[in-house]
């Protein structure tokens, strides 16, 4: 490979790391470093005049508005529901948005803005790379920050930023279940990993190796990648049978996944399948026809049965003229309700206090009843295992 390609190939790799959130989200390049240098003012504890700042920076314009703006409404309702019992601990919650685009330099402007303002809180960013440029600015100013999307599993896991919560699984959440259910409920010992090469399916398989082989007693006995669009597996269908494994994690879509299932069932290889949110769709069963039955795959968690979803959903009908919420809206809604819950509990703005209460308190939300690790990563809400059954993917209930 020629020295030109090497580097470009570690630059496209680069920007790959910074995308945390779903496959669709467009990511930037990091921030300016002279951006980052600039010097942050510390806040005061509690902004003038008895109001509780709720900061609300991501994508507001531009094509990935879509994302933001669901935010921008769930935070308003929240803060108004709150406003109308008296707002929280006898401050008004007033809603400070700025816009990001999701493009990290502009991330940092719009943190520094909030700084300036003196927020009390954020509910933001949306996309990862704009998270991770602002979170230096809002760590530095002791500003607890709280993003509906920002997937990157970095961005809690490195333990850089104590000062950053989510109310959404991080990518590697989704593959750990996979690899739990996998050799904790189906008893696999010897687990084939396949992928479809894409930074979507490879992630999730390669995160679903790691935990396999953490385990004792477990093994990643075949790691292979398959071409997308191909006309025939049959030949990686052939390794995974002569590899002797006991089961498969598949990491990719529903294309592949239905033409591997219908060509390990046509070998007679009757080994549980088990895959990804990108298999869990009704045109994978369409497809893959009586070889889907019995096919695993994880998905979001079904919320819809919770009270607080119906109210959360009803607010934005009623706002918005009958309109359906667009994506993370109600993350965002659980997360504005989880921040202003912990400033309840506290009983203050002070930071560390609102970050001990959001470690410690259970706060009931559109997405389950939450707390947050000492990662910053909410426990309760994440993926769901199902199976197909009589054509239909139906949740695994344990």
């Amino acid at each position: 490979m020629k020295r030109s390609l090497v580097l470009l190939v570690v630059v496209l790799m680069f920007s790959i790391g910074l995308m945390g959130c779903s496959q669709e989200k467009k990511e930037q390049t990091p921030a300016k470093k002279e951006t980052a240098e600039k010097t942050v003012e510390k806040t005061e504890a509690a902004p003038a005049g008895g109001e509780i700042i709720l900061g609300v920076p991501g994508a507001h314009s531009g094509d990935l508005a879509s994302y933001g703006l669901p935010t921008v409404a769930a935070a308003e309702l929240v803060a108004k529901s709150y406003n109308d019992k008296g707002g929280v601990n006898g401050m008004k919650v007033v809603v400070a948005p700025q816009d990001d685009q999701c493009k990290p330099e502009l991330a940092t402007n719009a943190a520094f803005k909030l700084v300036s303002d003196k927020v009390t809180i954020v509910l933001g960013h949306i996309c990862s790379g704009a998270t991770k440029a602002a979170l230096p600015i809002y760590k530095e100013a002791n500003i607890v920050c709280l993003s509906p999307s920002a997937t990157n599993p970095p961005l809690t896991q490195s333990g850089d930023y104590p000062n950053f919560f989510r109310t959404i699984a991080s990518d590697d959440a989704q593959a750990a279940l996979a690899a739990k259910f996998a050799m904790e409920d189906l008893h696999l010992k010897k687990i084939a990993v396949i992928h479809d090469k894409g930074d979507y399916g490879k992630g999730f398989a390669e995160f679903a190796k790691k935990f396999v082989e953490e385990a004792k007693d477990h093994e990643v006995i075949l790691f292979e990648g398959i071409t997308p669009g191909a006309v025939d597996y049959s030949a990686v269908v052939q390794k995974i049978k002569s590899s002797g494994a006991d089961g498969v994690i598949f990491g990719g879509y529903h294309p592949e996944a239905s033409k591997i299932i219908m060509q390990m069932r046509k070998k007679t290889l009757d080994i549980p399948f088990i895959s990804d949110d990108g298999v869990k769709a009704q045109t994978f069963i369409d497809t893959a026809g009586a070889a889907a039955e019995g096919v695993y795959a994880t998905g979001p968690r079904d919320i819809t049965a919770n009270p607080l979803y119906a109210v959360a959903h009803q607010g934005f009908l009623d706002t918005h003229e009958g309109k359906e919420p667009g994506a993370f809206y109600y993350e965002a809604y659980s997360g504005a309700i989880a921040l202003l819950n912990a400033i309840e509990k506290a009983g203050s703005t002070d930071y560390d206090k609102i970050v001990d209460a959001l470690h410690n308190n259970l706060v009931e939300t559109p997405v389950g009843k939450i707390k947050f690790d000492s990662k910053g990563d909410a426990i309760g809400v994440g993926f769901s295992v199902y199976q197909v059954h009589d054509g239909q993917y139906v949740e695994v209930k344990k």
